[in-house]
């Protein structure tokens, strides 16, 4: 049966589906249109395309760690609802995703989307299984990965797989250590620092910040050399919120990060996933 554009129209109407995936499919249905519309269903085009224009904000962050802590991963897949997200469907699918980046060290989203899942099929194919499945907008958003050269690697996962964190830390890899580079990727996941250390802070996000501390204090009627003073008093402050080692610990407010790491144990970096954050 020949497939007329009327009938890709019609298609599209009925599904929300794409002017291509629409013509495939009644091709493929030799025009059948209800077998078209099943077509697109399997495929999960029909329901991607009729949702995208809800926000897939939920989900879930999985991270993995090697046995021997020198690499990392971290994954975010979203969805619409925190029901999908605590089902086994798309808790099962998240952690094979995290398994084949951890596995396979992809480039990039694209590149995971053409590798082999366990399925038998392509990662791609096996989201939009998960997508005409469940019925809701899903994406693997971001990933990264991590390794340590000289020490090892602590994740902690926060809030229902809502936010991770991996800490690079050097020194030795033992249970004591391994402990307080937990506690390190607690304070990352609970305070959300920007850097490690003041040296790792953006000049121009300083110069910034003291112009408006000294612009602050000009309004509250402040000389221009005291308005200088109080600049660089609330610059420690600001220090104080988003440096890591120099926040107050969660668990002894009394103590910064600083105080409680030993003279040989050092953290190099961190990388914090906060689903549906933007991504920077």
């Amino acid at each position: 049966m020949v497939v007329t554009s009327e009938m890709v129209k019609q298609l599209r109407e009925k599904t929300g589906a794409g002017m291509m995936d629409c013509k495939k499919a009644l091709d493929e249905a030799n025009g059948n249109m209800e077998l078209a519309i099943e077509i697109l269903r399997k495929k999960g085009a029909a329901t991607a395309a009729k949702r995208a224009d809800k926000a897939a904000n939920e989900g879930m962050i999985v991270a993995k760690v090697s046995d021997d802590a020198k690499r990392g991963i971290m994954v975010e897949i979203n969805c619409e609802t925190d029901f999908v997200a605590r089902g086994g469907d798309f808790v099962n699918f998240s952690t094979s995703i995290a398994d084949i980046v951890f596995q396979h060290s992809p480039a990039d989203v694209a590149a995971l989307l053409g590798l082999p899942h366990p399925n038998g099929r392509t990662v791609a194919d096996a989201l939009n299984d998960l997508i005409a499945k469940i019925g809701e907008r899903t994406e693997i958003r971001r990933f990264t990965t991590m390794t340590a050269n000289n020490g090892f690697i602590e994740s902690y996962t926060h809030m229902g797989s809502k936010i991770a964190v991996m800490v690079e830390m050097e020194g030795e890899f033992n249970p004591a250590n391994k402990t307080l580079a937990r506690d390190i990727a607690m304070q990352v996941a609970a305070m959300s620092p920007l850097v490690v250390s003041r040296e790792k802070v953006d000049k121009e996000l300083i110069n910034k910040e003291l112009e408006i501390y000294r612009q602050q204090a000009k309004n509250e009627g402040k000389p221009d050399h005291i308005a200088e003073k109080i600049a660089n008093g609330r610059l420690e402050k600001y220090y104080q919120e988003v440096v890591l080692l120099e926040q107050s610990f969660i668990k002894d407010a009394g103590k910064t990060i600083k105080d409680i790491l030993p003279a040989h144990l050092v953290v190099k970096q961190f990388k914090r996933f906060q689903l549906g954050e933007s991504a920077t």
